[in-house]
This record gives structure tokens, C-alpha cells and sequence, in this order.
């Protein structure tokens, strides 16, 4: 058996033909990278930018933003910066497809009440069905691509709802296109690293619902998500942390001295909060592809020195085992061998 390949540099495995490695051990993701800094010295997004955004909006509207918060730390930071360090008045938004976790959710609560934040919370088990239909007809589709499609779809409609101009995500560095403000919802689908799992997703969405009426209108794409709010109510999405010159290091003592926030005991990436379905989305990435978005963010953090590959390696080792999903899968009617 031959020994997997990874990048010396970062932690992208090789993929043939989206991610290779050179003689040096190199993969094409950080030479590609390396290449591109050059031209882009100097026009990496500031805070400052960030400002003149959310002043080109703050105090015209009941809530100056919609901050999507899950209850990580990274979308959980999002919020109180929102409300403490721009001293915007915004308001919160969750949602529950019927696995988030309840500390999660605490984490939520807390920081709304704290932090004195309206808050509209939208549970439903709409996506249930095509969750049970990914792993049960054996497609590929990351389970996490449909359900942040439909996140995004639901955000806009509560930004249309409550005419917010501004919807905020916790996307980090990590999870940035390199442009300024979001043009693909935090990740660039046609990027090499994501050709596969994009294209398995599309798959799924074009070749798998057609026998399902509930979901007929269900968007094919994040561009049709864009296309289609771009007709209702026109908001712009921006993260935090694509403008701050520091990582999770720094916010994550913030949010746990002053929103109580706090970590799951089990979680994947170790330390993070993520639904119990995630669970299912990162073993069959790994089946499937090799690799995680997880690694595709830990990767980017790695090249624009925001983490080192010591510290990615140990947050993304596997915690969890096939009785853990099946606790979760039975929800789906289906069963890990």
C-alpha cells in the first residue's frame, strides 16, 4: 500500500489531479499561493476597510446587521464585536436542523442575554429527509454543502424580513475567497481543493431530489442563493475576521471571560463547536476525498502564518469513533458498518 502524500508545508494530502506535490514536497495550493502574495502585497483587507463598510450603514435600519452565530467561537466573537467593539445594534440569528448541540446553543443564549442582543431562533427538520437521502443513496455530497446552502438561503430571507443591509458570518482567514467582501458565501467552490467535493455536491442536488417534491425549489447553488436574494432585499455579507489582524487565540479568552463561552467536550475540530452531524460530514470527506474543509482552512491559516502545521496536525486528528455516528445516523435511518 502506498503511503499518503502530504504537503510539507501545510496538510493538504495528494489528490490527483486538484492537489499535487512538487520534487520539494510542495503542493500546488502553497506554490499557487506563494505566487499570488506577490502580487498582492499591501492589498490584504484592514480594519479599516471593514469600517467604512459598516459606517455606510450603521444607524439606517432597526438592526444595522444580522450576525448568523452558531454558537462557535469563531461566529460567537462575530457577535460581540459587532455589539462591542463597533457598537452596532445587531441581531442574532440561529438556527436548528435537528442536530445542534445543546452547548451550542447555550452558548448562544448566553452571549444574547449577555451582551443584551434580540435574538430570532428557527428550528425545523426540513432538511432531515435529504440529509437520510445523501447516506443512504451512497452519494459523495458533503452533507455540510446543502446545509450551508440553505442556511445562507434562510439568512437573506430574515435580512429581507427585518431590511438588514448588513449579514455577518464568523468566516475566518482561513475561510476567505481573498476578496474583501463574500462573493461565494466563504469558500471559492472552483478552487482546486474543493473541485471534488463541489462537483459530488452538484451531483446530488441535479440527480437525487427530482422524486422529492418538498424540495423542488431547493437552490442548486450558493450562486443561486446570491442570484435569487439579489431580487428581494439586497444585503451584504462580510466576517470580522477577514479584517482583524489577529486569530482565535485572542477572541477566544475575550468570549470566555465575558459570554461564558465554552467548548463541547467532543467536537470536531478539537476545541471547536459544530453540529453532531458534522461528525458524519468529516468521516465520509475523509472516505471519500482524503481530506476535510478543515483542512482547506487550517492549510490557508498555516501559509499566511495564523497557525503552525504542528498545531493543524493535532486539531484535526480523528476523536471520534463509528458508535458516535451511529448515535447520530440513526436520526437518518441509517447505520455505519
Amino acid at each position: 500500500m502506498t503511503e499518503e502524500r502530504i504537503c510539507k508545508r501545510c496538510i493538504m494530502p495528494e489528490r490527483k489531479p486538484d492537489v499535487f506535490l512538487n520534487e520539494a514536497g510542495i503542493c500546488n495550493l502553497c506554490v499557487t499561493h506563494d505566487t499570488m502574495k506577490k502580487f498582492e502585497e499591501g492589498e490584504k483587507p484592514l480594519e479599516t476597510d471593514f469600517l467604512k463598510i459598516i459606517n455606510k450603514y450603521k444607524g439606517k435600519h432597526k438592526y444595522d446587521c444580522l450576525v448568523m452565530c452558531s454558537g462557535g467561537k469563531d461566529s460567537t466573537s462575530s457577535l460581540y464585536y459587532m455589539k462591542k467593539r463597533y457598537n452596532l445594534n445587531p441581531l442574532a440569528f440561529t438556527f436548528d436542523h435537528g442536530f445542534e448541540t445543546e452547548e451550542a446553543l447555550e452558548n448562544v443564549r448566553n452571549a444574547v442575554d449577555i451582551l443584551g442582543i434580540d435574538f430570532v431562533f428557527f428550528k425545523s427538520t426540513f432538511m432531515k429527509e435529504m440529509f437520510s437521502k445523501i447516506l443512504n443513496s451512497g452519494s459523495k455530497a458533503v452533507v455540510c454543502h446543502p446545509c450551508s446552502i440553505w442556511y445562507m438561503d434562510l439568512a437573506f430571507d430574515v435580512a429581507a424580513r427585518y431590511d438588514i443591509p448588513l449579514i455577518v458570518a464568523g468566516w475566518t482567514k482561513g475561510q476567505s475567497t481573498n476578496t474583501g467582501v463574500m462573493s461565494k458565501c466563504g469558500c471559492n467552490i472552483h478552487a482546486p481543493e474543493f473541485k471534488a467535493m463541489a462537483q459530488a455536491t452538484i451531483d446530488f442536488l441535479n440527480n437525487e431530489l427530482d422524486d422529492m417534491a418538498k424540495y423542488k425549489d431547493f437552490p442548486k447553488s450558493m450562486e443561486e442563493v446570491l442570484k435569487r436574494a439579489n431580487k428581494k432585499h439586497k444585503s451584504l455579507v462580510v466576517s470580522p475576521h477577514w479584517f482583524l489582524p489577529f486569530g482565535p487565540d485572542v477572541y477566544l479568552e475575550t468570549i470566555k471571560k465575558e459570554l461564558n463561552w465554552k467548548a463541547p467536550k467532543v467536537s470536531y475540530p478539537g476545541g471547536s463547536t459544530n453540529c453532531s452531524l458534522n461528525f458524519i460530514s468529516v468521516y465520509n470527506s475523509m472516505k471519500y476525498f482524503g481530506y476535510t474543509h478543515y483542512h482547506v482552512e487550517a492549510s490557508k491559516l498555516i501559509r499566511e502564518g495564523y497557525m503552525t502545521r504542528e498545531e493543524a496536525l493535532k486539531q484535526l486528528e480523528i476523536n471520534f469513533d463509528k458508535s458516535l455516528l451511529n448515535e447520530v445516523a440513526e436520526k437518518l435511518n441509517f447505520h455505519f458498518d
